[in-house]
């Protein structure tokens, strides 16, 4: 188990990629952090499955990450837990799509301040603890639409590309620590959002990928398990693009 002894904090992990990523890194052994927005019964899913078919432990942590008191109060759950957080991976993050000329303010505010803020917010918060860890760890969740963009989605590409720039930066002031940031940049996974997709936009956007499928959540989660250990020590301000092959 490569992650043994580590307290691993993922944002948004009561479903989806988050909840993939949590499962995976205690099966690696670590004490993970499954922070929530609203989805409370779900995230108590996930703990459920970590204590019961893993070696990890794990605890349920209600905050908004756009909010900076959450954020605190996310730090405290994490500290009275486990104790010092070692990797964080910033997953949670929201969409409001539309055309450029149909959104609103709102939409735009709503979308940059989980995305992007929260990452922020986040990243503030469990600095020192990452930058003290022997093996600290801010793992960063962009996304294909950062580096590409997508019609309709003007507010999430911003918002994810804002995160490459962002790691970047970070990983060169943590650098002396001996602490890495990275970035991992999924491409179309089989994820509740993909699942609102029409057939149609689904069809043209498989017929684009190289591997000629979706990926699967557990493909991200392998992803950021290797940021996350000792296999990566040597790797940081780098974008992991997991996507099969998707031409940008």
């Amino acid at each position: 188990m490569t992650l043994a002894a580590r307290t691993c904090v993922v944002t948004g992990a009561s479903r989806g990629i988050g909840a993939a990523i949590a499962k995976e890194l205690a099966r690696e052994g670590a004490d993970v952090v499954v922070n929530y927005r609203s989805s409370e019964e779900q995230a108590e899913s996930v703990v459920d499955y970590i204590e019961s078919e893993t070696d990890g432990a794990a605890v349920t942590a209600q905050a908004d990450v756009s909010e900076p008191d959450d954020v605190e109060r996310l730090v405290e759950t994490t500290h009275e837990a486990f104790g010092a957080a070692d990797v964080v991976v910033n997953n949670a993050g929201i969409t409001m799509d539309g055309k450029f000329e149909s959104i609103g303010r709102e939409e735009w505010d709503a979308v940059v301040d989980v995305n992007l803020t929260g990452v922020y917010n986040v990243t503030d918060a469990f600095y020192d603890d990452v930058k003290s860890s022997d093996a600290g760890r801010f793992i960063n969740m962009a996304s294909i639409v950062g580096e590409a963009g997508n019609f309709g989605q003007a507010n999430y590409a911003a918002s994810k590309s804002g995160l490459f720039g962002f790691t970047k930066t970070i990983a060169r002031e943590l650098a002396r620590s001996g602490a890495t940031a990275n970035c991992v940049a999924p491409g179309f996974i089989e994820t509740d959002m993909l699942a609102d997709v029409p057939e149609k936009v689904r069809e043209k956007i498989v017929a684009d990928i190289p591997l000629d499928r979706f990926g699967e959540a557990e493909e991200i989660a392998d992803a950021v398990r290797f940021l996350a250990g000792d296999d990566s020590t040597y790797i940081t301000g780098q974008t992991l693009s997991v996507n099969g092959g998707k031409h940008l």
